[in-house]
This record gives structure tokens, sequence and C-alpha cells, in this order.
């Protein structure tokens, strides 16, 4: 009976381990669950032969990883990113070409009923935080919606939003009270004159307004991200520091990464060993932070500052090992690597009537195509990739 009861759980939950003891007449059985190469004991049950060789032991509490979310190199992929537009109200140089780019059809767009039954297949079989990005999400019409409807799903334990902050200031409180529990705003330089150079487009003073009133409605810490590059803001590494000194800021320095039409090149890029350098020449008693398996960004602590400090090393010291994210592009597409080229239409077959498990087989086939790693940084400059208006944020 034992080994029957062993298969049966086998087939049911095929990324489990379970132990087995004997109580009388009852079976008792634990899950363990290995996440990233790291063994996490689930709750102990129990249930008779019967309730067992029903399927499903009544008795389990527990949610079991989806086979859907797994790759074939054992990542568990709980983290979807998804884009809500292409559309943006600045002209960053790093994300978007110089002539702009050619915008995806609305019609041709996810719908907010899309959105959220896509983002519902992905929930229920595990995801537990959604990020929304862009172009720049807020300037979406239906955004207060959309982050309500997210919100509600049971399973979802963050809602975050990365924005440029162009336009947060009004809208914030009303996204908080939507749903929305964490915020990451970007911003590449403290000169107002350098922001207008760097995004082609004003907007600084709005920036900062949007930060301060993220910091007093209570985000914590309300994430700074700035892309730094040589020859333009690198000298402002030790000015956005002392940022985290009074305020519940993470400052997130990003190395410059290459993505078409962005005029990426090697000598633009600031390595994050050269970064934490220039830090520790001016502060005193920079500490690493223990990082979670599944975290892009080194953290650091400083003493005496309220705030801390991240890098985001994506060229230098690669984190793929540990990835846990994927992506939905505004336009369905759906993309299991930031740097990959593929991807797969999710929208299409949508559209064309199919049901959740067709959905769910498509994504899953996708995810076990993830390659271990992406390819090295001067790989990465000669692979055709879309802009980084199109993939999101």
């Amino acid at each position: 009976m034992r080994g029957l009861v062993l298969d049966l759980l086998r087939r049911r939950f095929p990324f489990q381990k379970f132990n087995f003891g004997v109580d009388g007449h009852k079976l008792e059985y634990s899950c363990l669950t290995t996440f990233n190469g790291r063994s996490c004991s689930r709750s102990m049950a129990s249930a008779t032969s019967t309730d067992i060789l029903s399927e499903v032991p009544p008795k389990v509490t527990y949610n079991p990883l989806s086979d859907m979310l797994v790759d074939s190199f054992g990542r568990f992929h709980n983290y979807l990113r998804i884009s809500l537009t292409e559309r943006c109200n600045l002209r960053c140089q790093y994300c978007m070409p110089e002539e702009g780019v050619e915008l995806t059809p609305n019609s041709e767009l996810l719908s907010h009923d899309e959105i959220i039954r896509l983002a519902t297949l992905f929930v229920t079989s595990g995801v537990d935080k959604i990020r929304l990005t862009g172009g720049e999400p807020t300037i979406r019409k239906d955004i207060e919606e959309i982050c309500s409807s997210l919100s509600n799903l049971k399973g979802l334990k963050t809602l975050a939003m990365t924005t440029n902050g162009i336009v947060l200031l009004k809208k914030l409180p009303r996204l908080k009270d939507c749903g929305v529990n964490a915020i990451n705003i970007s911003l590449d330089t403290l000169v107002p004159a350098k922001f207008e150079f760097i995004t082609r487009r004003k907007g600084h003073q709005k920036v900062m307004e949007s930060i301060n009133a993220a910091v007093e409605l209570g985000y914590n810490p309300v994430k700074i991200n700035c892309v730094v590059m040589r020859g333009l803001n690198d000298d402002e590494i030790c000015d956005f520091v002392e940022m985290t000194r009074e305020k519940p800021v993470n400052v997130r320095f990003i190395e410059f990464m290459p993505f078409d039409g962005n005029a990426w090149n090697d000598k633009k890029l600031v390595p994050y060993a050269e970064m934490l350098d220039r830090v520790r020449q001016r502060f005193k008693n920079v500490e690493r932070c223990k990082d979670h398996p599944t975290d892009t960004a080194k953290n650091f602590k400083i003493e005496g500052h309220c705030g801390t400090i991240s890098f985001i090393t994506s060229m230098t010291e690669h984190f793929c090992a540990g990835c846990n994210r994927l992506r939905l592009l505004a336009d369905g597409n759906f993309k299991v690597c930031l740097f990959g080229p593929s991807e797969v239409s999710l929208r299409d077959p949508l559209r064309a009537g199919v049901d959740d498990l067709v959905l769910k087989e498509i994504i899953g086939a996708a995810v076990k195509k993830k390659k271990a790693a992406h390819a090295g940084m001067f790989d990465l400059a000669k692979t055709t990739n879309r802009p980084m208006i199109h993939i999101g944020g």
C-alpha cells in the first residue's frame, strides 16, 4: 500500500519529496520542497489510505509548486513582471532610440480582462509577486482598475510598480488604496539639466516630489532605480548614497545594459566593483546585507543611514542561477529571460478561444526552454533584442 500511495502522490505532485510514518491505521507524511537548491519543509498531514487513493488527500493544506513554473534547471518562478503599455512620457536614452519606436496598435495590446485572466493563471500556479511596468504604467487609463483586480487575486502577496514618477504624485494615494504595496521610481540624476538631457524631457522636480510623497505614504523602502553610465551620471553615485542618510529609500545602482537602439558600448559601463569602491572611499562602515537567493541586487547598509543601497550587476556578475522572474509584455508576448530574444504569444491563443489548460501548457513549454544563464556581456551586445521600452522595465 505504501508503494502505491507514494506512486500516486509523486504523480500528483511531481516536484515534491515525501517522508512517511505510520500512526495506527493512518499514514502520516510530510512534504519537502526543493527551491533554488534549498529544502523547505511543508506542514505535516495525515490521512487514511482511502483518503490518499482518492487522489488529493483532504487534509493537505499547502499548494504544490506548479510544473508550469519550474524550468529544466529546477528554478521555480514565482515573480511575474507585466508591461501594461509601450507608451511613455519620457524618452530615456538607455531605454529608447532617439528616433522613437514603432508602437503596437492598441487593439493588439492586452485588455484589462486579458491581463487579469493570464495573471490569474500564474497566481493560481504559484506566482505570489507581480510587478507592473511599461513604458510608463501610470499613463494607462485603466491602471487603477487593473491594480484593484490584481490585488484581489488570492495568493498574491506583493503588487509592485516601476514608474518614472512624472505623474505618480497625483495617482499614488489611489494606487495604494487599490493594492500597490511596493514602488520603484526611476531617477538617473539629481541635476535637473542633466535629467532633461538623459530623458529628453523636463520633469525632474515632479519625480522628486513623487519620491517624497511615497515616503510620506509609508512605502518603506521606496526603491530608486538609477542606471549608471560613465561620463554621464557616474559622478553622482555618492550624492545618491547621501539620499539614504535621512530617508527610508533603497537606491539601486544598475549597470548599463545593451538593448536595441540604446547605443550601448562597454566604455559606458561602470562595473559594480568600481561603483562599490567609490562608495567605500567616501562612506565608512559599508556592510553587505544578507541577500535572498532570488535577489537581483547586492544589498548594502551604511552605518547611521536610514536607507540602503544596492547594485544590479547584470553585466559583470550575473544572477541567473537564482532567477525567479518571468515577463508578460504589453502585446501579450511571454518572455522567460530579459536578455533572451525568444518570445511566445499568449494573446493569440487566448483570443482564439483556447482554455486555461492549453494556455498553461504553452507557458510551461516556454519556461522549460529557459536557458541556465544569459549570454556574456559582449555576446548580448550582438544579440537582437527589443528596445527596453517594448520589453518593460
